[in-house]
């Protein structure tokens, strides 16, 4: 059954979100498709939007880098949209230290680490 352009659009699309999370999350695709159960040429296919990826199988994608279908599909969370007030700070360098490289993340994500443990004794 051939697919519309839409539809084509859409996994290329879905391929390319896939791409992006897998290397902001520093997984490569033979650990994703272990994950999902699946050969690293399926994902390769997914991501370059070559071959739809199972309605079944979004729940786990979405699970392993720990979004919501929405996110995945590209939409804005509802709880992220109607929040009302300022963003707290503590909120703002978390959204930036997600946004550097796995490396300095991990290098402050130690130190955070020790900082609440020292406070807690």
């Amino acid at each position: 059954m051939a697919i519309s352009n839409e539809e084509r659009d859409f996994f290329i699309a879905l391929g390319e979100r896939i791409t992006q999370l897998r290397k902001k999350n520093g997984i490569t695709q033979t650990e994703m498709a272990e994950k999902l159960k699946v050969s690293q040429q399926t994902v390769q296919a997914w991501e370059a939007g070559r071959r739809r990826i199972k309605v079944s199988s979004l729940p786990s994608v979405a699970q392993i880098f720990t979004i919501s279908l929405e996110e995945l599909f590209g939409e804005a969370p509802e709880k992220i949209k109607s929040k009302r007030g300022p963003v707290p700070k503590w909120q703002q360098q978390i959204e930036e230290i997600d946004s550097l490289p796995k490396t300095k993340q991990k290098i402050i994500s130690e130190m955070l680490g020790a900082m609440i443990n020292n406070s807690r004794n």
